[in-house]
């Protein structure tokens, strides 16, 4: 893992803030959490450079751009007014820019890539500017083309790989969703295929290994419960198992990649069960307050931008903007 995370595409422009259909009304949003996202928000806006991209080392992958261009969006924030508007198409434009014009591939790594992809699917879904589209179309043929020459069905750090792990091909799967939902072909197939791959990596008690269903562990099964929520089998027994092993590892922390997991986490217990998503949401409002720097930035040695996009990313369901919350 590099720097990691995901969401999926809208099929419909955002209303404004506070006028969200997705909300109940007696569902607020906590003042921290408000809190806590407005000043990471201004941490990326103020330090985003003006070719969209960060300067903290990962901040120039477009994968990682994708992922605050994300965070922006996860809050109500529009690329043609508000704000931020101009930070989401700097961004946006950033990836654009990044794209090879030959086979599609974004950034240097299928993480860059799969993220990449997500942003675009979510902009593109959300306010259909047609400069997205065809880009959009590339990046999911590339992602499709490296899952056929793989031979376990999955994706690794490479389109040309030949192995295949479960970060990697979740972070494919949730970027082939986003596509498909904001109107790009996707061949049933092919998720098919790369859930197949995603089960093999599943242990009797629902836990997730890397590559094999061995050294299960909480951030793995957390991105293994997203991909088959996306694929609605939440009533099926293995999906039942994943959910109770995550309901058990509450206080977990991710050592090396903490805002990435945590990112899925909050998707995965969501989906799985909203009163266990309530009560780690609210360990999780309180351990961000907590170690949010004074600029409004998150700590940790992946990069500011990725650090704050992740950390801002795992509150995103506070809002419920996006329709891939809905259930």
């Amino acid at each position: 893992m590099r720097f990691l995370i995901p969401i999926l595409a809208l099929t419909m422009a955002l209303p404004a803030l506070g006028q969200n259909p997705l909300r109940r009304e007696e569902d607020p949003i906590p003042v921290a959490v408000e809190n806590i996202y407005t000043r990471g928000l201004r941490s990326l806006a103020s330090s985003q450079q003006e070719d969209g991209s960060w300067p903290d080392g990962v901040g120039t992958e477009p994968g990682v751009v994708g992922l605050a261009v994300m965070a922006f969006l996860a809050h109500g924030e529009d690329p043609n007014h508000g704000p931020y508007a101009k930070n989401i198409k700097n961004g946006i434009n950033f990836i654009l820019e990044q794209q090879q014009k030959g086979n599609g591939y974004i950034g240097s790594s299928m993480y860059s890539h799969g993220f990449a992809t997500l942003a675009l699917s979510e902009c593109y879904g959300m306010y259909r500017d047609q400069r997205i589209a065809p880009a959009l179309k590339k990046a999911v043929d590339l992602i499709l083309s490296a899952q056929k020459r793989n031979p376990k069905g999955g994706w690794r750090y490479s389109p040309d790989a030949s192995t295949s792990d479960t970060s990697i091909a979740g972070c494919q799967i949730v970027a082939l969703y986003a596509a498909r939902n904001a109107g790009i072909p996707v061949p049933d197939t092919a998720l098919e295929k790369g859930m197949k791959y995603m089960r093999k990596c599943r242990g009797s008690d629902g836990g997730y290994g890397y590559q094999s269903a061995m050294g299960d562990r909480p951030t793995l099964t957390a991105i293994g419960v997203l991909t088959e929520s996306l694929a609605k089998q939440h009533k099926t027994k293995p999906y039942q198992a994943s959910a109770k092993y995550l309901a058990k590892n509450l206080n977990y922390r991710e050592r090396h990649y903490a805002y990435y997991f945590e990112y899925y986490m909050a998707q995965a217990l969501f989906h799985s069960d909203e009163e266990v998503w309530n009560e780690w949401n609210v360990k999780n409002t309180r351990y961000l307050s907590t170690i949010q720097g004074a600029d409004g930035s998150f700590p940790g040695s992946r990069g500011k931008s990725f650090n704050t996009a992740g950390a801002l990313l795992s509150l995103a369901l506070n809002y419920r903007f996006l329709p891939i919350y809905e259930k």
